[in-house]
């Protein structure tokens, strides 16, 4: 089991960035697809992107290309979501989870391809 706590979230204005955080503990990180989600008030849980476990892969919403960037340091156990050019739209709570170990997650926007989540942190982002 492997265990995921984010951090990095807070207040920033349009236009500004942000990177969050996803450390693991437990067990070799380097196992484990890692996707991001996040969830707006009253809003579904959405897919914003994905890394493989080697890092050499990564996938995006499409709502997010270009602006966000997932990579990850398996030494340390940490995998980190660049966010620039943050807009009003991007607030959220932003989530990390881990796919099954030793298994590449095959649709990256689903959520029920990662097996275990964090507590999420809060991005929230001013006009």
């Amino acid at each position: 089991q492997v265990q995921l706590v984010e951090s990095g979230g807070g207040l920033v204005q349009a236009g500004g960035s942000l990177r969050l955080s996803c450390e693991a503990s437990g067990r070799t990180f380097s196992r484990y697809d890692i996707g991001w989600f996040r969830q707006a008030p009253g809003k579904e849980r959405e897919f914003v992107g994905w890394i493989s476990r080697s890092g050499g892969s990564t996938g995006y919403a499409d709502s997010v290309k270009g602006r966000f960037t997932i990579f990850r340091n398996n030494a340390r156990n940490t995998v980190s979501l660049q966010m620039n050019s943050l807009k009003p739209e991007d607030t959220a709570v932003y989530y990390c989870a881990a796919g099954p170990a030793f298994t590449t997650v095959q649709r990256m926007d689903v959520m029920n391809e990662y097996k275990y989540w964090g507590q999420g942190t809060q991005v929230t982002v001013s006009s």
